[in-house]
């Protein structure tokens, strides 16, 4: 990315204040956030009130003004007991993974105790009693015709990581009136070559419920100050980031280190140099959200309550900086993007456009100056998402620039 605007100014001593973050400190934000403790920060449980606890008691220490603010949330997927896929054919069974093999779709009807029934194509004319195999990529097809011949459930297909994982989501599509469980692509297909060289009995459950609970945002004014003793003046600058994850499985750990205890821990650190930095001028507020993996409930809570010259940096994922990190504008952010272009000049970290659908599109759909930041999330919502895969020079990148940004949106209120 590069700007159209001039040279923008910086403030006294910028350079040296954005040397001050601690790759320590992060990791260990990084490592606490992902612990048993909190079992993944999924909305509404125990574990993710208790990292908005954490949270809070750690911005009190910097001198903010903290507040919880609650909301509701509704339709959130809960994956409460480990679902069960299996297939008989040709007097052999085979039992399938759960996250490995298969996984759940998350427009499936709730479906607890394992059914068994035979298998039919979407094709066949009769289709009551049994489980029907979607062909790929027409699952919402095979379940219009599962549902009207009163069929057991619908089979489809989807992909993996790198890392064969299917990674869990708990905000999806309207929920259909049958189960509905995602095979591994290649099992897709192996299981569609038994069935056209005979018959085929499948087992499954699938106990997905939606739930409606309480989302809980933690804001933090940051304290203000000068050099004089008085109010700091400045611009209006909110740094955000969510901290709820997608929950723990009922037998596997999500730690959700770099979705997003990365950004959260890049945002407090950046928080805390620029709360001991006199020098760098600005009205600064926190606001690590929550139920950012159901549909970024906590920013559209949040956003309508800001003034409208709030200019707002959003950081989703500082685990793995590849070649640039990825930056998206939205709302009346032509200035608030140039700064970020050059503060990254400064810290030496490449910025290039990219999707970032994050928190930071509910803000700008607020009428706010709003940008989201990413630079990568390896593991990505697997239980292979730990906090050793946290790259420390992504964080201090990722901080760096942060405060950068800040700052030098100081300065040219300043000139």
């Amino acid at each position: 990315m590069t700007s159209t605007m001039p040279d923008i100014p910086q403030a006294p001593g910028l350079a040296a204040v954005v040397e001050r973050v601690s790759a320590v400190r992060m990791l260990a934000t990084v490592h606490e956030l992902a612990r048993d403790h909190y079992a993944g920060r999924r909305v509404g449980t125990p574990g993710g009130r208790a990292a908005a606890a954490w949270l809070a008691e750690r911005l009190r220490e910097l001198g903010a003004e903290v507040e919880l603010d609650s909301f509701p949330v509704a339709d959130v997927r809960e994956l409460y007991a480990t679902p069960v896929l299996e297939w008989n054919a040709g007097g052999q069974a085979l039992r399938l993974e759960h996250r490995r093999d298969f996984v759940e779709h998350l427009a499936t009807a709730e479906s607890p105790d394992p059914h068994i029934a035979p298998l039919a194509a979407a094709s066949e004319a009769d289709l009551h009693g049994r489980w029907v195999l979607a062909r790929a990529g027409d699952w919402a097809q095979a379940c219009e015709r599962a549902e009207a011949h009163g069929a057991a459930g619908v089979l489809t297909a989807r992909g993996t990581d790198p890392e064969g994982w299917m990674p869990k989501m708990i905000a999806g599509p309207a929920t259909r009136t049958v189960p509905i469980i995602a095979l591994r692509t290649d099992l897709h297909a192996r299981l569609a070559d038994a069935l056209a060289a005979g018959k085929v009995q499948v087992t499954g459950s699938m106990p997905l419920r939606q739930i409606s609970t309480d989302g809980h945002n933690v804001h933090a004014r940051l304290p203000a100050f000068s050099h004089a003793g008085g109010a700091r003046t400045g611009p209006r600058v909110l740094l955000t980031a969510h901290y709820d994850g997608v929950g723990d499985d009922p037998d596997q750990r999500m730690p959700a280190a770099a979705d997003n205890a990365s950004g959260v821990a890049a945002v407090l650190e950046a928080a805390r140099v620029l709360t001991v930095a006199p020098a760098i001028r600005a009205e600064l507020s926190v606001a690590f959200l929550d139920a950012e993996e159901t549909g970024a409930w906590g920013s559209a809570h949040h956003a309508p309550a800001l003034p409208s010259d709030t200019l707002v940096i959003n950081l989703d994922g500082a685990a793995q900086l590849h070649q640039a990190a990825s930056v998206e504008a939205g709302g009346p952010a032509h200035t608030l993007l140039a700064t970020l272009d050059q503060a990254a000049r400064l810290v030496g970290v490449p910025l290039r456009a990219g999707a970032m659908a994050s928190d930071n599109r509910r803000y700008a759909a607020a009428g706010l100056a709003a940008i989201g930041i990413g630079m990568g999330m390896p593991g990505y919502q697997t239980p292979a998402e730990t906090p050793d895969r946290v790259q420390p020079d992504t964080l201090v990148a990722a901080a760096r620039l942060l405060v950068a940004a800040v700052g030098m949106l100081a300065a040219q209120t300043s000139v």
